[in-house]
């Protein structure tokens, strides 16, 4: 990697960006799903500074107990600090914390980038929360959940009302999609929220992300059997559904659903349909209808011809330039070449490099944070 690494650093010459780290990460036997996702975790960079808070107010604690928080600020510690500008760094640690505690990702098969973003995502929520609850309980202990600004001081018990904590993870990563089905009835409106940190989308050939939106938050009859209860009628009645987005997270994560259940052949299938996904995108299915700008900085990509076995590489952008990480390689690439991680027009293609979670920041207004 040494040659990579001096070889990146000619590339963008006095363009590299100040203060700034690209590193490759070893692969520990088919642990390129990890690496891809950290890697566009990493540039996320509203998450990154925020982790990187915790592990300062964190170190003075001494010996906190290891878990998968501990471990991933550790390496991003690690990645920042370095001396260097470029070179390859082991996530060693992270890796035997994440196999020990889910047994998932254990075996040295070929794992799926987007179940382990999921669990990461979750797993780091529920260890600032049983922090916070832990500060809340022994007053005494200045825990680092206090001092982490973005953090908990909305979550106090108010009286027997219980409100949700909100962590630094909420506030980059969740949204909330509201469920609004209308009885054709009555007309009665009712409206269900719940939250996410990721869109899944069906996925349809030579489509966009735009209508693959559409397609998500368009209008569904409930009739036959699946007639909807409606409690002002007291009875099964016909219903309209529909998804929106009540409220944008302030970095969309979108999971195209490239990997389909074929009925006839008892099995999973990869889709390489061709999806656009801009490097701007607006964000129309709303409840406001208020349009809310996105940008792309960074794309998993899945490489192979099926779910099973396969490859996961990373785009990244960093200071208006886009990087190409594939383990323990980093390399500049061009933006026009981000279009060809579409998807194949046709089903049988050579180019098997399908663009499968996509990362979006907003820009626009309506930003909440």
């Amino acid at each position: 990697m040494g040659a990579a690494g001096s070889k990146l650093e000619k590339a963008l010459g006095d363009q590299f960006p100040e203060g700034e780290r690209y590193f490759g990460l070893e692969n520990f036997g088919n642990t390129c799903y990890c690496n891809s996702v950290l890697q566009a975790l990493y540039f996320c960079v509203p998450f990154r500074e925020q982790l990187l808070e915790y592990y300062g107010n964190n170190k003075t604690l001494g010996d906190a107990e290891e878990n998968l928080l501990t471990c991933l600020a550790d390496l991003f510690s690690q990645i920042s600090s370095q001396k260097k500008k470029t070179g390859v760094i082991a996530p060693k640690r992270f890796v035997q914390r994440l196999k020990k505690q889910n047994e998932l990702f254990r075996s040295y098969m070929h794992q799926d980038a987007h179940e382990f973003l999921n669990f990461l995502l979750n797993e780091l929520v529920d260890i600032l929360e049983k922090e916070a609850q832990a500060a809340k309980t022994d007053p005494e202990i200045p825990t680092p959940s206090e001092k982490v600004a973005n953090g908990f001081k909305n979550g106090h018990a108010n009286g027997p009302k219980k409100e949700p904590l909100i962590t630094w993870v909420h506030k980059n990563f969740q949204g909330i999609l509201t469920n609004e089905t209308r009885c054709l009835q009555c007309e009665t409106v009712t409206a269900r929220d719940e939250t996410f940190f990721d869109l899944s989308l069906d996925i349809e050939q030579n489509s966009s992300i735009t209508s693959c939106l559409k397609n998500f938050s368009s209008t569904e009859t409930l009739n036959a059997e699946d007639k909807f209860f409606c409690d002002k009628c007291c009875s099964l009645q016909e219903a309209q559904k529909r998804m929106k987005i009540k409220k944008p997270p302030h970095i969309l994560v979108i999971h195209l659903k490239r990997f389909k259940y074929m009925e006839q052949l008892g099995r999973y299938k990869k889709l390489s349909y061709r999806v656009v996904f801009p490097l701007e995108l607006k964000l129309s299915n709303t409840v406001e209808d208020a349009d809310i700008e996105y940008s792309l900085f960074a794309v998993v990509v899945h490489v192979g011809s099926g779910p099973n076995h396969g490859h996961y590489v990373s785009l990244v952008k960093s200071h208006n330039h886009w990087l190409f990480f594939d383990d323990e390689n980093v390399e500049m690439i061009d933006e026009s070449a981000v279009q060809t991680f579409f998807g194949s027009p046709q089903e049988y293609s050579t180019n098997t490099d399908h663009g499968y979670i996509l990362f979006y920041e907003s820009i626009g207004p309506g930003n909440s944070n």
